[in-house]
């Protein structure tokens, strides 16, 4: 069976891998590509983030008296999902609980991830249910980076994300991919973030919360190329590039975050997880919408 599917509506085509269900393009027939292609600089498209987001304390997990290894943001986005169904316009892709999840996380899961596009943009509906006898301890979160600028030319400093709603309260920052407790002043002016290398040099800018439910990136003049996130059942937000500065910018819901520094103690106490009871299942989706001009 192929190792990625496209799918098509319209002007836009969009490709999924079966290794970590990852979309790997979404381009429109005017030749725009949206979708980072994976350099070396950060050899990765869009991986899912589960059941961890960000990092736990010395990548060790604790339940029951017992230590698994979980690295950063989980183990999701690098193993072979199962194609689901598959048609013109969608795919679902699926990852359960196996033995070898089960050596880094002792947990019974099915994780579905649901692509479909249509004619102005992607959606990716991601369901996690409890297939095991105990609570489900997890988060869950989308990763996806763009192309920055989205148009040969275009400075880097003209872009901005615009959110629907203000966002002024302090945000977090990671120190060795754990949470700090200090926070940090909104860069946020208003509704306006302007993006810069500079913004990047202290790792990622978290909203914890977001007050909006979208955001839209662009430059500044008003024309060219554009893309709008907007997500439900997140909670989080994520924006992050290289510190040292590349040509991409990742826009990341989230439910859930790192380990705060300090925090080393049982997993199911971790700040920030859902806790799915047997049986149950939780949902969080996010669209993509892309135009050109």
């Amino acid at each position: 069976m192929s190792d990625t599917y496209t799918i098509r509506s319209g002007s836009l085509a969009a490709t999924i891998k079966a290794q970590g269900a990852e979309m790997c393009s979404l381009r429109h027939e005017d030749g725009v590509e949206f979708v980072w292609q994976a350099e070396p600089v950060w050899p990765r498209h869009a991986p899912l983030l589960f059941p961890i987001v960000g990092r736990l304390a010395n990548d060790e997990l604790r339940h029951r008296g017992k230590t698994y290894r979980m690295t950063q943001h989980g183990f999701a986005r690098d193993n072979l999902f199962a194609w689901g169904t598959r048609d013109e316009s969608r795919c679902t892709l699926v990852l359960e609980d196996s033995v070898t999840t089960r050596e880094r996380y002792p947990f019974a899961f099915r994780l579905t991830a649901a692509y479909v596009l249509d004619d102005s943009g992607l959606d990716l509906t991601l369901t996690v249910v409890n297939t095991g006898n105990e609570t489900l301890p997890v988060s869950l979160g989308g990763h996806p980076a763009f192309n920055w600028p989205l148009q040969a030319g275009v400075p880097k400093e003209s872009y901005a994300l615009t959110f629907t709603k203000e966002e002024p309260s302090p945000i977090c920052r990671v120190e060795g991919g754990l949470l700090l407790e200090a926070a940090d002043p909104s860069p946020v002016r208003g509704t306006v973030l302007p993006l810069s290398e500079a913004l990047f040099t202290n790792d990622a800018v978290i909203l914890n919360p977001v007050n909006s439910a979208a955001v839209r990136y662009a430059a500044g003049q008003g024309t060219g190329p554009w893309l709008r996130m907007s997500w439900r059942g997140f909670r989080e937000l994520g924006i992050w590039s290289k510190p040292s500065g590349a040509p991409f910018v990742c826009i990341e819901p989230w439910r859930g975050y790192a380990s705060s520094v300090g925090f080393d103690g049982e997993f199911t106490d971790k700040p920030g997880l859902m806790h799915i009871a047997p049986g149950a299942e939780e949902q969080a989706s996010f669209r993509i919408e892309v135009g050109t001009s």
